[in-house]
């Protein structure tokens, strides 16, 4: 393997949730997509540990499916990054509501409004961070909105409910 690990693991993840009609590299969301990578993924709320596990078993299928072998037991056991969640909850998405887990991925990019942040536009790093961290902690409304599964119609607090019972109220009303 020529370049490092966790290069090759970061682009892998990238092109799960890469969309291949974007043709001009200034559409692209690389750099976003690394502020995801970079930053971990904590949870407070009992039970969203699930949803960390979920995406450091991408690790896993990443080592599958290049063939590695001898993968260092450390990389393996880092914690869960934003992107690795973000992308094992999108095909959970898919799989409980259909479509394409890109697109789910999409649509919680643009739920927390990162949609925008694409490689052609200046933008501050500090400015994605403080929307994961609004998102890690919980700072958005009663009704999720701010957060990945925001709701017309919330009957509970969303900032105190497991992301799992989000996005099943959410599948509900949405689709």
């Amino acid at each position: 393997m020529s370049e490092p690990l966790d290069e090759l693991y970061f682009r892998w993840l990238g092109c799960l949730v890469a969309d291949p009609k974007i043709t001009n590299p200034r559409d692209t969301h690389w750099r976003l997509l690394k502020l995801l990578y970079d930053k971990e993924f904590v949870w407070f709320v009992p039970h969203d540990g699930n949803r960390g596990e979920d995406g450091k078993d991408l690790r896993f299928e990443f080592i599958d499916s290049e063939g590695l072998q001898d993968v260092d037991h450390g990389w393996m056991n880092l914690g869960c990054s934003m992107l690795e969640m973000l992308i094992a909850l999108s095909r959970k998405l898919a799989f409980n509501a259909e479509g394409e887990p890109s697109g789910w991925f999409w649509r919680m990019i643009e739920n927390v409004g990162l949609i925008g942040f694409k490689d052609r536009k200046r933008y501050a790093d500090e400015a994605v961070d403080d929307v994961l961290e609004r998102l890690i902690w919980r700072g958005y409304d009663y009704s999720g909105d701010g957060g990945l599964f925001p709701l017309r119609c919330a009957d509970r607090d969303q900032r105190s409910i497991e992301l799992w019972y989000q996005m099943s109220a959410y599948v509900s009303e949405n689709i």
